[in-house]
């Protein structure tokens, strides 16, 4: 899954695609390279989810994902929208986008009927409070028993709205509300946290905790986001979200080789 962020403030690439800073033309550039690559997801999002980062409006939201997604529905690929808010969702699937990376979790409760009545895919992520506060001061008991818990609990209210298995994944959240210590106790145990048979997203790439081991700042981030993706993928994840998706392409596909 390759990232877009149609924002000004994303932690890794806010602003580089913004209105004004890049034409429709580049952006779509951008994702045909990453389809060439082996993208087999775009996830487009136009709200940045980073830590302390305030909430755009449904129609602002709205004003920066959709000239992009619709000019992307014409590639060979799925187009996943990246939102918390059931309006942005259903404007983005009724367009015809392929999919929408929740990651609030559903705490839109008219979420998941949006999704069913479209047949679309869902993603629904671990996130605890909201970008705002989550990490002021993330606290559990038991970070892989209680995540996988609310993973449960929100892939029932998917399934009560009537979106089946095969339209499901899962994403432990990385970094939404946790420290390094949850990241990597999440990471070691990645196939507990599976629900039933459902998908694995993961989503680490050039995040703090990267950061926190290596030293790295953002844009240096590159050698540990693939050794993360490739440890994921080795330890039972489906997906990879990414923005260098050439580089981990290539190296899943020296993992595959050396699988085999």
């Amino acid at each position: 899954m390759g990232v877009l962020n149609i924002t000004p403030d994303s932690f890794s690439d806010g602003g580089r695609f913004a209105r004004g800073a890049a034409s429709l033309g580049e952006v779509c550039r951008v994702a045909e390279a990453m389809v060439d690559a082996g993208a087999a997801i775009l996830d487009v999002g136009g709200e940045s989810t980073r830590p302390g980062a305030a909430s755009v409006s449904a129609g602002e939201e709205l004003d920066r994902v959709m000239p992009v997604a619709e000019r992307l529905l014409g590639l060979d690929t799925l187009i996943s929208v990246d939102t918390r808010k059931s309006e942005v969702a259903a404007v983005a699937l009724a367009a015809g986008c392929h999919m929408v990376n929740d990651v609030s979790g559903l705490a839109d409760p008219a979420m998941p009927d949006v999704v069913s009545r479209s047949g679309a895919a869902l993603c629904v992520m671990h996130m605890q409070g909201s970008p705002e506060t989550m990490q002021r001061n993330p606290r559990y008991d038991d970070v892989v028993a209680e995540v996988r818990a609310v993973l449960t609990e929100r892939v029932g209210r998917a399934r009560c709205a009537g979106i089946p298995d095969d339209r499901l994944c899962i994403d432990p959240g990385f970094g939404f509300g946790k420290t390094l210590a949850h990241n990597l106790a999440l990471f070691t145990a990645l196939e507990d946290l599976r629900v039933d048979d459902l998908p694995i997203l993961v989503g680490v790439s050039r995040k703090r905790m990267i950061g926190d081991l290596t030293g790295a700042p953002v844009r240096a981030r590159l050698a540990g986001s693939l050794a993360a993706a490739v440890l994921a993928a080795e330890r039972g994840a489906d997906i990879v979200r990414v923005h260098d998706v050439a580089e981990t392409v290539e190296a899943l596909k020296v993992l595959e080789a050396l699988r085999a």
